[in-house]
């Protein structure tokens, strides 16, 4: 199986619209693209890659608006595991992100609930989704504080670092989610391979211990991987480790997530 992306290719990012946007006093660039309710697509590390992007224009032509925010690392390049390095490093140490506690929330996540909240003044609809992946895979439910958020998607979430069965989410803003989620009737989506040794079987275990059945968790045998991704260890469910072919247990979760999307988001599905 060849890779559909040259991880050492550029993508320019040139169909999306770069906006800087400036919330609760912090300005981030924002890659905007589509039309519909609006979806909040939250890059894995080491950052918006050709791979994020191309899952990015998924959303985009299945319907929805995508707002896509450049939190870490150089828009749209795959850099080498010496700059990769560098970027998680940077990130650890940042005062926006907690990658090693437990039971505390990424205070990004609060500039995060406040994009969904403009996006969706923007764009209409019945609400915001959102999907985080890898470093930011937790966000999207942090992300439920904001009213507009209502289909949330956890791919392959990866903190805290240390913890396998950490949340990475302040136990109240825990409680208050879970409240949420029982009184709208909503659930969240989550995505892992079995053999993941960044997101592991005991986090999801943790995720079902907190919200019951409100969370539905997916979990994709190795071999479903794309053996000719950059990063060898199966990872990431609807980037890297994706192929892209009919019937692949890769793309068949893609397509779950677009229309986990669509039912929660347009009015007449």
């Amino acid at each position: 199986m060849v890779a559909d992306i040259d991880p050492k290719l550029r993508d320019s990012l040139e169909d999306f619209e770069k906006r800087e946007v400036t919330l609760l006093g912090k300005t981030k660039r924002v890659y905007i693209a589509g039309s519909g309710p609006a979806v909040i697509v939250m890059s894995e590390m080491p950052g918006i890659s050709p791979y994020v992007a191309r899952f990015a224009r998924w959303v985009r032509d299945a319907g929805f608006t995508v707002y896509m925010p450049s939190l870490f690392g150089e828009d749209g390049v795959l850099p080498g595991n010496g700059k990769a390095m560098v970027t998680i490093a940077r990130a650890c140490i940042s005062k926006e992100f907690r990658a090693f506690a437990s039971n505390a929330s990424s205070p990004v996540t609060k500039w995060l609930r406040a994009l969904a909240a403009e996006a969706h003044q923007e764009c209409g609809g019945e609400g915001v989704g959102a999907i985080g992946m890898c470093f930011t895979g937790n966000f999207a439910l942090s992300m439920m504080l904001e009213k507009s958020v209502i289909a949330p998607v956890l791919s392959q979430p990866s903190l805290p670092m240390h913890n396998p069965s950490g949340l990475a989410m302040d136990p109240d803003e825990l409680s208050q989610v879970k409240a949420r989620m029982e009184a709208e009737d909503l659930t969240v989506l989550g995505y892992r391979f079995e053999g993941d040794s960044f997101c592991k079987a005991e986090r999801f275990a943790a995720y079902s211990e907190a919200l019951g059945d409100r969370f539905i968790g997916k979990v994709l045998p190795d071999s479903a991987a794309n053996p000719d991704a950059p990063l060898k260890t199966p990872h990431s469910v609807v980037t890297l480790h994706l192929i892209d072919e009919a019937g692949q247990p890769t793309v068949e979760a893609r397509d779950e997530i677009l229309d986990f999307f669509r039912a929660r988001l347009i009015s007449d599905q």
